[in-house]
């Protein structure tokens, strides 16, 4: 059953008034009130109770904290910004919290976790109650939990998707071809997106891109390119900057495309849970949502990344592929290598400057983020039919080479709002080889560690420039990566964790480590 309207008239002692105390909780609406709070002690609400909270024609459910300090007198409230906004209260309004309703999509929940499966409405109800802020952190893990022990089946998955793409947003375009594409993640560095926008939308192919911030790594697509040019787009001024330059690299969450789906991975990445289901209805949710007509998917394969075999990577290619087709969606798999980083860098400006040096054709580019891209790229134009089968690669290699595609990145930056200098670190500190020898392996988990420790991606200018890749030859003292931090905290602690973990670059086959 929906939340009803505000009934503050009816109820005037529940009342409380709210103060903004910038509290960020990300996605999860909370409240702070009085341990004597009335409202409180009448209604029976303790510390980490969910609560109904409204104001005129919004609600929210919430998580209720409580303290006993003068920070707050009994008739006031404090909210988080998620709260806040939601809410679209001001300093000093009343709110009314009362009991929530009960959830009947949590029995179907409980359900699957003792085996029963989703019927097409159940997925639905579940998805609406997410998007509604009704579920707490425990529930989500709960339905997580379900699904990863027992893997859905194809029309639940499908089920699953729909559900996800009716929460949100769904964009629409004048336009038979909408290209896009997306890597699973799991491979720092990895930051190809960019340069592919900047590619095909250089060959007059429309790409309205949107992406994603970090949740665990040192960098998101929309964290590296937000050290380029403005990415909290709403709808309209990503649809201006779509119209004018046909392509755009705009952070997901500001346009609202499967919300849910941020709620799922922010639990799934503190539970270190991976949930096949979760991950292909995430995926394929956005891209549908996007209005995406035709899409490449990178599923990078490799010891340390997200994909840990050619055999998985298989399983999830046909996960990935029934689901498109569920929603008619052109689609084209690729297995990539991902057992090392991809560039230089590791972290949101580091990495911007490996794109701005493929984009200049610069002596100092990285070769593998560059054949990447292009790679990428080829595959994309072949599937839209702007180039003939096995004739993308000359393509995208012409547009890039010839600077089109540098002048039409540049282009899109200043119509997102104005093209950015990725920031420098105040910081460094070199790490070398302590012997000499051949790259065997490196750990992409633990070096992207590296760069979360130095600060990344919340200080942009942090992370890890790495000197080496596999089969390189490398002598005692040379430089492997150097780490970059802003703070000297940040630095000691990246430094740290470094010196304790000296195997994730193996040198040859003998296993000596640096």
């Amino acid at each position: 059953m929906p939340d009803s309207p505000n009934d503050n008239n009816n109820h005037q002692g529940n009342n409380l008034r709210v103060r903004r105390i910038a509290l960020d909780t990300h996605d999860q609406p909370v409240i702070i009130t009085h341990r004597n709070s009335p409202v409180c002690r009448s209604e029976g609400f303790a510390a980490h109770a969910r609560v109904r909270l409204a104001h005129r024609d919004h609600s929210v459910i919430a998580t209720l904290y409580q303290l006993e300090s003068d920070l707050l007198d009994e008739h006031e409230a404090a909210l988080s910004e998620a709260a806040w906004n939601r809410l679209e209260v001001n300093e000093g309004d009343l709110i009314h919290i009362s009991h929530p309703q009960p959830l009947d999509s949590l029995g179907w929940v409980r359900g699957r976790v003792f085996g029963r499966r989703f019927e097409h409405g159940d997925l639905h109800a579940i998805i609406r109650d997410i998007a509604a802020g009704r579920y707490a952190d425990i529930h989500l893990a709960m339905l997580l939990t379900a699904m990863a022990t027992k893997d859905l089946d194809d029309d639940e998955l499908i089920s699953l998707t729909e559900a996800m793409i009716d929460a949100g947003e769904r964009l629409q375009w004048d336009r038979p071809v909408i290209a896009d594409k997306h890597c699973v993640g799991g491979l720092p560095g990895n930051r190809t997106t960019p340069l592919v926008v900047a590619i095909v939308t250089a060959c007059g192919i429309w790409m309205p891109k949107t992406s994603s911030r970090a949740i665990t790594s040192p960098a998101g697509t929309a964290d590296t390119m937000e050290t380029l040019a403005p990415v909290d787009l709403d709808l309209a001024a990503m649809r201006r900057v779509v119209e004018r330059e046909g392509g755009c690299v705009a952070w997901g969450g500001a346009v609202r495309l499967s919300p849910v789906d941020d709620m799922l991975i922010r639990v799934a990445r503190v539970m270190d849970l991976d949930a096949e289901a979760q991950l292909v209805a995430s995926v394929m949710s956005k891209k549908i949502a996007a209005g995406s007509s035709h899409l490449v998917l990178d599923l990078p394969i490799g010891p340390t990344a997200k994909v840990r075999s050619e055999e998985a990577g298989r399983h999830l290619a046909r996960r990935l592929e029934i689901v498109a087709g569920a929603f008619d969606l052109d689609t084209r798999i690729l297995l990539t290598d991902g057992r090392q980083p991809v560039g230089h860098g590791i972290g949101p400006a580091l990495e911007a400057e490996d794109i701005l040096a493929v984009l200049d054709n610069s002596s100092r580019q990285p070769l593998d983020l560059r054949s990447r891209a292009i790679a990428l790229a080829a595959e994309l134009l072949e599937l839209v039919g702007a180039a003939e089968p096995g004739a993308g690669k000359q393509m995208a290699t012409e547009t890039l080479d010839s600077g089109r595609a540098a002048a039409k990145f540049r282009a899109i930056c200043e119509a997102q709002g104005g093209m950015r200098q990725p920031p420098q670190a105040g910081r460094t500190h070199v790490v070398t080889a302590t012997r000499s020898g051949s790259v065997k392996a490196i750990d992409n988990r633990r070096l992207g560690r590296i760069a979360k420790l130095a600060g990344a991606p919340a200080a942009r200018a942090a992370g890890v420039r790495l000197h080496v890749h596999l089969d390189e030859a490398v002598e005692v003292g040379q430089p492997i990566y150097t780490i970059h931090a802003e703070t000297a905290g940040e630095l000691n602690y990246a430094r740290e964790y470094s010196g304790s973990n000296g195997d994730i670059i193996v040198l040859d086959e003998i296993g000596e480590q640096c």
